[in-house]
Formats: structure tokens, sequence, C-alpha cells
């Protein structure tokens, strides 16, 4: 699976937390395997959205939807547990 490149809001938000390297890490898992186990891909809800997300650590989800055959956009990384 081919990711787009990020937007710069997106980079500056993983170099300010500390996340880059944990994003390679997992980018490379998602392009090798979307399904991988560490991954914990999923379908968000609503469903008929078809926006979906895995897991960057414990605490950190890429939000990311399909824009062409083997490709996708990550449009957001947050905080999973923030309120």
């Amino acid at each position: 699976m081919r990711i787009l490149p990020l937007h710069q809001e997106l980079v500056r938000y993983l170099e300010e937390r500390g996340l880059v390297k944990k994003f390679e890490k997992q980018s490379k898992l998602f392009s090798d395997n979307i399904n991988h186990p560490s991954l914990e891909t999923e379908l968000l809800e609503p469903k008929h959205l078809r926006i979906f997300s895995f897991r960057l650590d414990r605490k950190y989800r890429v939000i990311f939807i399909f824009v062409d055959r083997g490709a996708v956009e990550i449009v957001d990384i947050n905080n999973h547990y923030r309120k």
C-alpha cells in the first residue's frame, strides 16, 4: 500500500511530539501489510464515510482514506485519548 506524502502540518505534528521514527516504522509495516496485527487497522464510525485508522503507538492514531487503488492519504494524526 502506497502512502501519499504527508501535509506539512502533519510532519510538524510528528516532529513536535518526537513521533517521526515511530511513524516511519508503522508506515513501513502498513506499506508491507495493511492488516499487520500491531497496526490494529480499523474502519471508523460512521462506516459509510470509509475513514480508517491505524495505530502509531498506544496513544496516537493515524487517520487515512483510500484515494486510489493502492494509495492512501493520511488526513490526520491524533491523540486517541484526548477529550
